[in-house]
C-alpha cells in the first residue's frame, strides 16, 4: 500500500469489502498497511467515480461520503484519512514502513503479530499480493509482497486472514484455485474464500469460530456490491 493510491476506486472496494465482512459479524479488525514510500507515479488517481455518485455512492454510502469529503478537502491522500475515521469500527491500525531487509523485515513481521495480537480479523495490504520467487525476502522490492510465514503466524495466533492480491496474467481462475490451495496447506483451514474485483483479488481464511458469521456476512452484505465484488466460490467447507 501506498498513501498516493488512497481514495482510489480499487480502495473504495477494498474498504466496501472490510465494512462489509466485518460490521455485520462484529468482528475485531486489524489493518496491516504494508505501506511502501510513495514512488510519483500516476497509479493510485483513479478517482473519477467520486465525481460519479449516481453510479458509485449506492453501494456503500457512508464510505463513499467519507472518502469525497475527505479528498476534496485539499489534504494530500494518506491512510490516516480512514484510520480517524468511523467507516472501520474497532479497527487497529500498523501503518510502519515494510523494509526490504531480511533483519528488518523479520523485526516488522513481529510487530505486526503483535500488534494484531486479539484481532478476530487481520487484512494485510500489500503493493501487490502474496510473495514471489523472484523478490525473496532482501532483494529490492521484496517490500511490495506478503510473506506466507507472516500469514502462518497469525493464522497460528487465531486471527482469521484477508490478503490484498493483484492479478497477474496468469487465466485468474486457475490463479485464484492455486493460492487457495496455498493458503488451506499452509493454515489447515477448512474455509478459504476469494473475492474478485477488475484488478484485485483477496483472499480470506477463516478460523473455525467465525465461519458462518462470514459465510453470514457475505451473503447479506455483498450483493449490494454487486458488479464490483464478486465471490469466487473457493470453499470446501
Amino acid at each position: 500500500m501506498k498513501n498516493q493510491y488512497f481514495g482510489d476506486v480499487n480502495d473504495y472496494r477494498k474498504y466496501g469489502l472490510l465494512r462489509a465482512l466485518q460490521a455485520p459479524a462484529c468482528l475485531s479488525l486489524s489493518v496491516g498497511w504494508m505501506l511502501t514510500p510513495d514512488d510519483g507515479s500516476i497509479d493510485g488517481r483513479f478517482r473519477r467515480y467520486l465525481r460519479e455518485p449516481g453510479n458509485w455512492r449506492h453501494h456503500d454510502p457512508l464510505l463513499f461520503d467519507h472518502l469525497s469529503s475527505v479528498l476534496t478537502a485539499g489534504d494530500a491522500p494518506c491512510v490516516a484519512m480512514v484510520e480517524q475515521a468511523a467507516v472501520l469500527p474497532e479497527t487497529h491500525f500498523f501503518s510502519d514502513i515494510v523494509p526490504d531487509d531480511r533483519l528488518g523485515r523479520e523485526r516488522w513481521s513481529e510487530r505486526l503479530v503483535d500488534s494484531s495480537d486479539g484481532a478476530d480479523l487481520v487484512f494485510l495490504d500489500p503493493d501487490n499480493g502474496f510473495e514471489v520467487p523472484s523478490k525473496p525476502v532482501g532483494r529490492k522490492g521484496s517490500n511490495k509482497y506478503v510473506l506466507w510465514s507472516a500469514v502462518e503466524r497469525l493464522w497460528e495466533a487465531g486471527s482469521s486472514v484477508l490478503v490484498y492480491q493483484h492479478y497477474c496474467r496468469e487465466p485468474r481462475r486457475p490463479f485464484a484455485t492455486r493460492l487457495a490451495g496455498e493458503m488451506r496447506r499452509r493454515t489447515g483451514a477448512g474455509f478459504v474464500e476469494g473475492f474478485s474485483t477488475s484488478h484485485v483479488f483477496f483472499l480470506l481464511t477463516a478460523q473455525p469460530r467465525h465461519v458462518e458469521l462470514l459465510r453470514e456476512a457475505i451473503l447479506k452484505e455483498l450483493p449490494r456490491w454487486h458488479g464490483q465484488i464478486t465471490t469466487v466460490g473457493l470453499s470446501a467447507d
